[in-house]
């Protein structure tokens, strides 16, 4: 089949040549073939499929890096993905919505000290870890508070890894910084757990662990993930994974080589390709920030829980139990059903107005 020109394929995509330039640089949707004189640029129309996607996903007003996450996905995880976008665009409306009649009302004289249209936001949160029924010893950490929540998994003896990694984000706790800070604040955290599980090494050995936190400033939520531990959200009765491991297998089903029922009994299920301590250079973190909402239940844990708890029962142990120490005990139980073969580290948190 003939390929197409620009103008041709912006038109068939319900793109623009101006787009399809940009989204070219960017590495997004690069041309088949490209003119070495004129430089003009030329699709296969197979390309279609991806075009429109990125099309759609602009017209939700997605932004390019997720966009490019997505694009990436095999189709079941880019619609967990996109679906987690949504959820938090309607929470953020939902938000500027209730902004926007109180200062209608305010300004028209029909709202004299006006109640607050977006309360102030607490938590209730429970955290613990066990070494499971098989481990002699336990190499995860959690941590949870009124503005850091953590979980940490470490590699065969490294349970001075996963705790330096959680003692590095602790003083966030006390920080006091405003929502726009949240993501620089966790950042710069990452880096210094990096560094001090790297001063864990004992001889020849090298400890790594994998790191998942929010950090909380009123009603903004910063995420930073690296590794396969993950955190979910139930929100209106739906589950939500907030987070993409960071592990061979993953990689596998990202790239549609690997079924996602698959990826469970995978025998390499456990090899990671981002987590603190590892490789020579910096850390590379997923760093997120996101809005709360009075009545979300969020999830941390670690794959002592992921590996033998299934999405099912994560979703009706969430939503079955009221507090979230009620949740976090539920979660072990249903572990030590299937074996509990791993250690487990798990944090439950609600968001409550204050």
């Amino acid at each position: 089949m003939e390929l197409l020109t620009i103008g041709e394929f912006a038109k068939a995509a319900g793109l623009t040549p101006r787009a399809l330039r940009l989204y070219d640089r960017l590495d997004l949707l690069p041309p088949t073939a490209v003119d070495p004189e004129s430089g003009y640029r030329y699709y296969d129309p197979a390309q279609l499929e991806r075009a429109r996607l990125v099309a759609s996903l602009r017209r939700l007003g997605m932004p390019l890096t997720d966009i490019r996450t997505v694009t990436e996905l095999d189709p079941a995880a880019a619609a967990d993905a996109i679906n987690t976008y949504w959820q938090q665009v309607v929470a953020d409306t939902a938000t500027r919505e209730r902004l926007a009649i109180f200062l209608v009302d305010y300004l028209s004289g029909r709202s004299t000290p006006m109640p607050d249209t977006n309360p102030t936001l607490t938590v209730r949160y429970a955290a613990r870890t066990d070494s499971g029924a098989v481990r002699g010893s336990n190499d995860d950490a959690a941590y949870a508070g009124e503005r850091l929540l953590a979980v940490a998994d470490g590699g065969p003896d490294s349970a001075a890894a996963s705790t330096a990694a959680i003692d590095a984000l602790k003083p966030l706790e006390l920080s006091g910084g405003q929502a726009a800070q949240l993501l620089t604040m966790l950042a710069g955290a990452v880096t210094e757990a990096d560094r001090k599980v790297r001063k864990t090494v004992v001889g020849d050995q090298q400890p790594i662990t994998t790191l998942t936190a929010l950090l909380r400033s009123g009603s903004q939520l910063a995420l930073v993930h690296v590794g396969d531990t993950r955190a979910y959200l139930l929100r209106g009765g739906e589950l939500f994974q907030l987070t993409q491991d960071h592990s061979y297998v993953q990689s596998l089903v990202d790239q549609g080589k690997l079924g996602r029922d698959q990826a469970g009994s995978h025998p390499q299920r456990g090899l990671l390709v981002r987590a603190l301590g590892a490789g020579d250079g910096q850390v590379e973190a997923d760093l997120a920030l996101r809005t709360a909402i009075e009545g979300d239940r969020y999830l941390l844990y670690s794959d002592g829980l992921s590996t033998v708890v299934d999405r099912t029962e994560l979703q009706t142990a969430l939503t079955d139990t009221d507090s979230p120490e009620e949740a976090v005990q539920e979660l072990i139980d249903l572990a030590y059903a299937q074996g509990a073969p791993d250690n487990i580290a798990c944090v439950v948190a609600d968001t409550v107005a204050a």
